[in-house]
């Protein structure tokens, strides 16, 4: 099923087409808004709604509070082998990751 949702997501940040920013630079507004939305659907597909768990851990402001940045980004990107929770680093860039990270930790969704 992950597989579906990440063809899915990936169909989308292509269709961002040349505007998507490099790793080098901050997301624009538009890219912040279509990985805002990743959250929201992907994410919270197994994280849920609200970010408060589901068949993945809470990702709460709370629930990270004692986790270390660098966890998130690596749990991110290269995902939990033997659970459900997939890498990303082939359908995002090292600054999207960071970016959904730090979205997290400030206690995503508002």
């Amino acid at each position: 099923m992950a597989g579906i949702w990440q063809g899915i997501v990936l169909a989308g940040l292509l269709a961002a087409g040349p505007g998507a920013p490099s790793a080098q630079a901050d997301p624009t507004p538009r890219r912040q808004a279509q990985l805002d939305h990743l959250l929201r659907q992907d994410c919270g597909s197994c994280h849920g709604l609200r970010m408060t768990g589901g068949l993945g851990p809470p990702l709460t402001r709370q629930a990270l509070a004692t986790r270390p940045r660098e966890l998130l980004i690596s749990t991110i990107a290269l995902g939990r082998p033997g659970t459900a929770m997939p890498g990303w680093e082939a359908l995002l860039s090292p600054q999207d990751i960071a970016w959904l990270a730090d979205r997290l930790l400030q206690g995503f969704p508002p």
